[in-house]
C-alpha cells in the first residue's frame, strides 16, 4: 500500500469519524480544515503515485466532503435541517464504500518485488525475434512466421534514474484479468509496481562473459510473471532471457503494437479424450522446445554480434542452463536434450514427449509443489480411486489409469536425473502458481487457495536459493551445499 492512499483513505475516515461524532454547531471548521487536508493529499496522491480504479469511491467521497464543508463552512445562515433518518443513511453509505475501499486495497495492493540477494545491479532489455524458417501455426487467420518477444535480464554496471517497470507493456493487463475471469481493470494498478531492473542498462565489466540461462512461462502466463527470479539470478552473475511462446501467452505486445492472446487453450478440452490431450499437448511442446533452441540460436548470433546488443561478446555459450514453471518446466526438460544446454530446471511441471526418446542423461532439478508431489506419491502408490471419488473428481477410470501411466514413466525420468546430479524435491504449503509472481499480486490468491498457505516472500527465497544453488554448481562450479542434503534453513523443503 502506498504512502498517499493511504494517508487518503486515513483522512477520508477521519473526516467520517468527525461528521458521525462531534456536535452539530462543532463540526464546521473541522470538516472544512480535514477535507482540504485529505484533498491537498488528493492531488499529491494523483501528481505522484497515480490515480487507480480500486480508489474511486474514495476520490468520490474525498470531493463531496469538500464541497458540502465548503457550502457550509462560507453559508453563514447555516445549512437547512437533515432528518436523522437520511443521515443515518448516509453515514451508512460512506461506512461501507470506506470498508469496500480498504478491502479492495488489501486485495490489489501495488506491491513491492522483492530485492535480489547479489551483489550486481541488474539491468534488462527486450528483443523482438523472428524464426524466418517457421510458420506460426497456432494463428491460422495469418500467415506469418514465428515471432518470440524474449525479456532478458544480467548484470549491470551501477544503474542510474528509474527502475523499469514490473509491466513491459501495459496494454496487455486486460487479457490479463480476462484470464481470471474478471473486469478488464482489475489489474490496472500493476502499471505501477516497479522492478528491481534498470532498462537498457550498460552490462557489467566484473566478469568478461556470463552463464545464459533461458526461461519458460507456463500456459496463459508471461514472461514478466518470472521476473523476481530472473533478476535474482542476474544479480548473481547469470544472462536470463524469458521467452514469451507467442500464442501460449494470455498476451504479448509486439513493437508495431500487435497484440496475440492465447489461441492454445482449445487444445485441452474436456471433450477430448485423454490419447488426444496427450497428442495435443506434445504438438503444442515441440512447438515450445523448438522455440528454446531457436532462441539459443539467436543468441550465438548475439554474441558473434551478428545481431546488434551490448550483450555482444559477454555471453558464456559454454555454461547454458535452462529453466520453467508448468508446460515450460516441461518445454525445459525437454529443450535440455539440446547438446548446447548443460543442466535444468523444472518448477512444477508435467512431461510432455515422454514416449519419443530415452532419458535425460544430464543433470535436473525437479522443484514440485505440494500438491503434485501429492499426485505423484498415489501414482508412486499404486492409489485405485472409488467410484465416488472419481465422480467428485469428475473423471474416469479410463482417463486416471492413462494419467498414472504417464505419470510412472514421468517419475522413472526424474530418477534418472537424479543418478545424473538432478535432485526431485517438493515445498510443504505450495500450490502451483507459487512459482511465479503470481503469488505477490494479491493476498486473496491465498485465502481462495489459488496460492498455497506459505507467505509469498518466503516461497520465493526457497525457490531461489535452490534455482541458484543447482545452477552455481552445474554452470560455475560453486555452490551446491543445497543439493547434498537437509538444511535447517528451509524445513520447508523435501526430498522425493
Amino acid at each position: 500500500m502506498r504512502l498517499f492512499e493511504l494517508l487518503l483513505l486515513l483522512s477520508n475516515i477521519g473526516l467520517f469519524i468527525i461528521a458521525v461524532l462531534l456536535k452539530k454547531g462543532r463540526r464546521r471548521v473541522p470538516v472544512f480544515v480535514v477535507s482540504g487536508i485529505a484533498t491537498l493529499v488528493l492531488v499529491i496522491h494523483w501528481t505522484v503515485e497515480g490515480y487507480r480504479v480500486q480508489l474511486l469511491f474514495l476520490y468520490g467521497l474525498t470531493i463531496i466532503f469538500l464541497a458540502i464543508s465548503g457550502y457550509r463552512y462560507f453559508n453563514k445562515k447555516g445549512p437547512k435541517k437533515i432528518p436523522q433518518f437520511m443521515m443515518g443513511s448516509v453515514y451508512t453509505s460512506i461506512a461501507i464504500m470506506l470498508v469496500i475501499t480498504a478491502g479492495l486495497m488489501y486485495a490489489f495492493p501495488v506491491f513491492k518485488l522483492p530485492e535480489p540477494t547479489g551483489n550486481f545491479k541488474v539491468g534488462t532489455q527486450t528483443f523482438h525475434l523472428v524464426d524466418t524458417k517457421r510458420e506460426e501455426i497456432f494463428d491460422e487467420a495469418r500467415d506469418r512466421k514465428r515471432e518470440l518477444m524474449v525479456q532478458v535480464w544480467y548484470p549491470a554496471q551501477a544503474g542510474t534514474g528509474k527502475y523499469a517497470p514490473f509491466i513491459p507493456n501495459t496494454p496487455i493487463l486486460r487479457y490479463m484479468a480476462a484470464n481470471y475471469g474478471l473486469p478488464g481493470f482489475t489489474f490496472q494498478h500493476l502499471k505501477y509496481v516497479s522492478s528491481q531492473a534498470y532498462s537498457d542498462a550498460e552490462i557489467s565489466s566484473a566478469q568478461t562473459s556470463y552463464p545464459l540461462i533461458l526461461a519458460n512461462p507456463g500456459n496463459g502466463s508471461s514472461r514478466f510473471l518470472h521476473t523476481s527470479q530472473a533478476e535474482n539470478l542476474a544479480s548473481h552473475g547469470y544472462i536470463v532471457a524469458v521467452i514469451d511462446h507467442t500464442y501460449n501467452t494470455f498476451a504479448t505486445e509486439f513493437p508495431d503494437g500487435r497484440i496475440t492472446t492465447s489461441t492454445t487453450d482449445h487444445l485441452f478440452s474436456p471433450d477430448h479424450d485423454y490419447a488426444t490431450e496427450r497428442e495435443n499437448r506434445d504438438k503444442l511442446g515441440k512447438v515450445l522446445t523448438d522455440d528454446v533452441a531457436f532462441v539459443l540460436d539467436q543468441f550465438e548470433l548475439i554474441q558473434s554480434g551478428q545481431i546488434p546488443s551490448q550483450l555482444h561478446g559477454r555471453i558464456d555459450l559454454g555454461h547454458v542452463g535452462v529453466f520453467g514453471h508448468s508446460i515450460g518446466g516441461a518445454t525445459a526438460y525437454d529443450a535440455a536434450y539440446d547438446p548446447r544446454i548443460a543442466v535444468g530446471i523444472d518448477l512444477d511441471g508435467g512431461l510432455y514427449r515422454l514416449r519419443d526418446k530415452e532419458g535425460l542423461r544430464k543433470p535436473f532439478l525437479f522443484i514440485n509443489s505440494e500438491n503434485y508431489f501429492e499426485q505423484l506419491t498415489r501414482v508412486m502408490n499404486n492409489r485405485v480411486y472409488s467410484d465416488a471419488e472419481l465422480n467428485r473428481m469428475g473423471s474416469t477410470r479410463e482417463w486416471e489409469d492413462q494419467v498414472a501411466a504417464d505419470k510412472k514413466v514421468e517419475l522413472e525420468r526424474m530418477r534418472e536425473t537424479v543418478e545424473e546430479g538432478g535432485q526431485v524435491l517438493y515445498i510443504e504449503n505450495t500450490e502451483h502458481l507459487n512459482f511465479t509472481d503470481v503469488q505477490f499480486i494479491s493476498p486473496i490468491f491465498k485465502i481462495l487457495g489459488i496460492t498455497g498457505k506459505i507467505a509469498p516472500e518466503r516461497a520465493n527465497t526457497v525457490i531461489n536459493a535452490y534455482m541458484l544453488d543447482f545452477f552455481d554448481m552445474y554452470l560455475k562450479n560453486q555452490g551446491g551445499n543445497l543439493m547434498k542434503g537437509a538444511d535447517s534453513r528451509f524445513p520447508e523443503v523435501n526430498r522425493m
